[in-house]
């Protein structure tokens, strides 16, 4: 050692009661939990380094769609580790009934988060963010990997205001592609492509292509471009291209935004064909001492409602379909907001929906009524239920199965059963909370 050098300091030694991971990692404050994970904030005991904690509890992980997606988050954030836009996976640990994602804090929180407090964005700021976003996908797609949930709440930005993709649970590998394209229907049907939600293959990056568009829209105005209650109006809005432009968006931005919003993929901008537009070139030169956050870098006045834009998943829930709307407008009946529901997509027909509902229902022991508008009411003990299933778009229905009545019942008793045995025609549950 060097006369004069101090040596150099150990760690500091957690506080008493501090809950230790493994002997590596101190956890602190709570960032965020999904329906069977918590995010918290943690420090490395080995180099004092700030991370966030994902803890998954496999006890919860019954569903066995799960578990794929678990290892597609893991094996997607392994494969981009070396983006700078693209949230870096530091360390993988497990336990029997825990399983560790240690990833870099994103200390800025969501962008969306800050569109919702300050408004729409100036397009210089906008168009940062969006370069970094651009530049992540583009290197996503570039090894393989589409990412088929955009939007703002999985996009988290660092200490020094940089974009970080993050959010990789729904994320599409290349083994899963099935003669070149992809077929699972997943996503927030706010932001996800028209053709992902039907039967044919769809382009993973055409796909992602489109998020972009929204994403820019919401970035540059302050609200989504295609917006209703009802899915099946909003879906024939996308269908016709049924938007409008806000005043103060620029003609460049507008035919960027234009061409992404293409329902007809084939003819849709690629992500290719975006880099090497004139307005997403075009460089930012912000001044030094000024910081993307300060107040006269957002545009005053127009502000996001949260609940226009989402209301489902925070950033680090990797596998429920968030509806980003208000679905209630779906269904004609009245509906007790206290109620409790589950909710799935199927490309099966109405006629065999029906049919698969009352004999699995049927083999479980539940009576059937018919209820109103079309309605299956049913009922065993004290549970009672409303089925109601609704088209979309052609070949997509949302079926909700509504707990009118014995929710502690049909959760401990009775969901399991009925869950497994309707698998087969299921696309993807929206909504597992009871």
């Amino acid at each position: 050692m060097e006369q004069g050098v101090p040596p150099t300091p150990p760690p500091a030694p957690p506080p008493p009661h501090a809950t230790t991971l493994l002997g590596k990692y101190q956890l602190g404050r709570l960032l965020g939990r999904g329906s069977f994970a918590k995010v918290y904030q943690a420090k490395s005991l080995t180099d004092n380094t700030t991370v966030a904690v994902k803890i998954i509890d496999k006890s919860k992980t019954v569903d066995a769609s799960m578990e794929p997606r678990i290892i597609r988050e893991i094996d997607a954030m392994q494969r981009l580790h070396h983006h700078p836009n693209i949230l870096k996976i530091l360390e993988v640990m497990a336990t029997k009934t825990k399983i560790y994602l240690i990833v870099e804090l994103a200390t800025g929180g969501e962008l969306f988060t800050k569109i919702a407090r300050k408004g729409r964005l100036t397009e210089p700021v906008a168009r940062r963010y969006f370069q970094q976003l651009v530049s992540a996908l583009e290197f996503c797609h570039q090894n393989g990997v589409a990412h088929r949930d955009m939007k703002p709440q999985n996009l988290l930005l660092d200490k020094d205001g940089n974009l970080k993709v993050s959010d990789f649970g729904l994320s599409a590998l290349p083994e899963q592609l099935k003669n070149g394209v992809l077929h699972t229907a997943c996503g927030t049907p706010a932001y996800t492509a028209p053709e992902v939600f039907c039967r044919r293959g769809y382009n993973g990056s055409k796909a992602d292509a489109w998020s972009c568009g929204v994403i820019l829209f919401v970035l540059l105005a302050g609200y989504l471009p295609f917006h209703d209650s009802n899915l099946s109006t909003m879906y024939k809005k996308i269908n016709r291209r049924e938007y409008l432009f806000p005043e103060w968006i620029s003609k460049p931005a507008r035919h960027v935004i234009y061409q992404l919003l293409d329902p007809n993929p084939n003819t849709r901008m690629s992500m290719e064909s975006l880099v090497k537009t004139y307005w997403c070139k075009k460089s930012l030169k912000p001044k030094p001492e000024e910081s993307v956050f300060e107040s006269e870098m957002f545009t005053k006045g127009c502000y996001c409602k949260s609940e226009v834009i989402s209301s489902g998943l925070n950033a680090f829930d990797i596998i429920s379909m968030s509806s980003g709307l208000d679905l209630t407008g779906l269904f004609e009946t009245t509906i007790n907001t206290n109620r409790k529901e589950k909710r799935f997509t199927s490309n099966a027909s109405m006629e065999m929906v029906v049919e698969k509902v009352r004999k699995i229902g049927g083999e479980l022991g539940f009576r059937f009524e018919k209820g109103k508008n079309g309605a299956i009411g049913m009922g065993k003990g004290k549970v009672v239920l409303i089925v109601e299933v609704s088209e979309i778009v052609p070949a997509l229905l949302l079926v909700a199965l509504k707990v009118v009545d014995g929710g502690v019942e049909f959760e401990e008793l009775h969901w399991g059963d009925l869950k497994a045995r309707l698998q087969d025609i299921v696309l993807s549950w929206q909504n597992e909370a009871l």
